[in-house]
């Protein structure tokens, strides 16, 4: 168990009670952050510790409940610095009420909050870097600098790890690296029932026998949608059905460029995008290549290991915290982001593969990412980190 050195009057003493951590995100909608924070979330309430989350809400706030932690809705997703300003006030109140021995920051906007708000308290703060934030001047800097200015700074990949030392004033041992975990409960795929996929199949229309190659991702240009869609013009003498997996979450505008580039170059026939997929563990178990081709680097980058886990070939960028993940022709192959040749030589290797080497490379590529990349290996190494803040403050 992990005690507590706080009390809610600021006392250091230290008191026998379960540590209360307390998660700050913006919102609960699909992504990486909010994923990582419910699976904490989770694994908090299970080593029965009092496990908060603090946004605006969304969709995954159900899963929040059957984690059995407690969501508290501000206005966190805003940038405007009078509603920053008041969130503090608010955060305050919250971490006083639940008598918050660590917040969690996970995001630019809310963190500058939570920071002010556990200077005031007493509470310990942490930060997630999620990102490589962009800059292109000393103001931008500093708004990001937030995520650099915990008590401890955890890196979701060994790639951001080096973005913070090269770009913020950070003392290194501050810095934590925990990769990313995926649920390998689900991510299996001896438990997606043959149903499943067929009937994913049959609500994609998929034909039998054509090869798929599936790119998982919300539509944006970052995703380098456009990138493969040329690459794939590139290999007119070989099946393949594209299935461009993701919502444009308001981005008609960019699904409509897609659509063109798919009539300019013939593929109507071989280029789909069905929208949001909610079973992607039968999404993957229908492709014969999984494809992440992001143009600019991947803070991780966890379709990639999803993939793996489902002993699917990855084809992907190779910059960001992808390279860490596999093992380059043994489990994924890598090309130099943007370079569309590359991909597309990249791609009908894959594509190649007879089918004792797809049985040896799905062999390597579940057991590596069983090995390296699991939820439970990451929250056992975040749980940890609250343990080594809370005992470093007892010592003290």
């Amino acid at each position: 168990m992990i005690k507590s050195t706080k009390t809610n009057t600021g006392d250091k003493a230290s008191k026998a009670k379960a540590p209360v951590v307390l998660q700050i995100l913006p919102s609960l909608v699909t992504g990486g952050a909010e994923r990582g924070a419910i699976d904490i979330a989770a694994a908090l309430a299970e080593a029965g510790c009092t496990s908060l989350i603090a946004s605006e809400g969304g969709p995954m706030e159900h899963e929040l409940r059957r984690a059995k932690a407690t969501h508290i809705k501000l206005p966190l997703a805003s940038k405007n610095p009078i509603t920053m300003y008041r969130n503090i006030a608010r955060l305050v109140d919250v971490i006083l009420a639940h008598d918050v021995d660590i917040v969690h920051a996970r995001s630019r906007a809310p963190a500058w909050s939570a920071m002010a708000a556990a200077k005031r308290t007493g509470a310990h703060f942490i930060t997630t870097f999620h990102g490589a934030y962009n800059f292109n001047n000393g103001i931008k800097r500093r708004y990001n600098a937030i995520m650099a200015a915990g008590e401890r700074v955890i890196a979701s990949s060994i790639f951001i790890e080096g973005h913070i030392k090269q770009n913020y004033n950070v003392d290194p041992k501050r810095i934590r690296v925990i990769q990313r975990g995926i649920d390998l409960s689900r991510y299996d795929p001896e438990k997606v029932s043959a149903e499943r996929v067929i009937q994913l199949a049959t609500r994609w229309r998929v034909p039998d026998g054509v090869p798929i190659v599936m790119l998982p991702g919300r539509l944006t240009r970052l995703k380098g949608q456009i990138d493969l869609i040329e690459a794939l013009d590139r290999l007119r003498d070989m099946g393949f059905l594209c299935v461009l997996v993701g919502s444009d979450q308001g981005r008609t505008g960019y699904r409509a460029e897609l659509e063109r580039l798919v009539a300019k170059h013939d593929l109507g026939s071989r280029v789909f995008l069905p929208g949001q997929c909610d079973d992607m563990p039968a999404a993957y178990m229908l492709a014969d290549v999984v494809v992440c081709a992001s143009s600019d680097p991947e803070a991780f980058g966890r379709v990639v290991s999803e993939a793996q886990a489902m002993g699917c070939p990855v084809v992907a960028s190779n910059h960001g915290g992808v390279p860490e993940q596999v093992l380059d022709g043994r489990t994924a192959f890598l090309f130099p982001p943007g370079d569309r040749e590359a991909l597309a030589r990249a791609l009908r290797k894959a594509l190649s593969l007879s089918a004792p080497e797809r049985e040896i490379l799905s062999l390597s590529a579940r057991t590596h990412a069983r090995a390296n990349f699991s939820k439970d290996k990451m929250c056992e190494a975040t749980l940890a980190l609250y343990r080594e803040v809370l005992q470093a403050a007892a010592g003290s």
